[in-house]
């Protein structure tokens, strides 16, 4: 008998929430509302995306930030902060990761995401299209299906002295938050050091 689907209850990601507070505020940092903006790119701003994008910084004084989200919007493109879509398009990213060739890893998620949820109630889980960070005040781990028969269990651990199953993914030098990795291949893969090293990635981000 197959083991039932686990559905899990995704969270809002870090971006949709600053999309939210820079929509809240724009009328009073920029003079016009996000829809008075998208109108005015539409009627008077460059066919591409790019022109767009530069007219508003040239001509209006907009940030990067502003331009780049609002030359997207007035093309139809790009994230409009709406919280209840993003949590729908998370479930489809994850169910898309482990689908195909890669379904048989499915189950390694689910285990190493439980795993992760058991460390506390603070565990916020954002995924993206091709994995899924963990954060608490950051992120602290990600889970990415990086091959057919292989998860990547990325760990934010600093310059902490490892053991050699830790992989270095040059995180530290180039200053990302995901340092080393370990590579999971089956449940048995999931032993008491990589949940030794998850909790310790954890309480580092406290």
């Amino acid at each position: 008998m197959a083991t039932p689907k686990i559905q899990w209850t995704y969270d809002v990601h870090p971006s949709v929430r600053l999309m939210q507070s820079m929509i809240a505020g724009m009328k009073k940092k920029t003079g016009r509302s996000v829809e008075e903006w998208i109108k005015l790119a539409e009627k008077k701003g460059s066919a591409t995306e790019k022109e767009r994008r530069e007219w508003l910084k040239s001509e209006h004084g907009l940030g990067t930030n502003y331009a780049g989200w609002i030359a997207e919007r007035s093309l139809g493109k790009g994230d409009d902060g709406d919280p209840e879509k993003y949590l729908k398009q998370a479930a489809d990213f994850v169910e898309k990761m482990y689908s195909g060739p890669k379904a048989g890893l499915l189950p390694i998620y689910d285990e190493v995401l439980k795993l992760a949820k058991n460390l506390g109630n603070d565990v916020k889980v954002s995924p993206c299209q091709t994995f899924v960070p963990l954060y608490r005040k950051h992120v602290f781990a990600q889970i990415k299906p990086t091959t057919r028969i292989r998860i990547d269990l990325g760990l934010a651990l600093n310059d902490t002295k490892v053991p050699k199953r830790l992989i270095d993914t040059g995180g530290f030098a180039k200053k990302d938050r995901i340092t080393r990795r370990i590579e999971i291949t089956s449940a048995s893969d999931i032993d008491e050091e990589v949940k030794r090293w998850l909790k310790a990635a954890y309480e580092m981000d406290a």
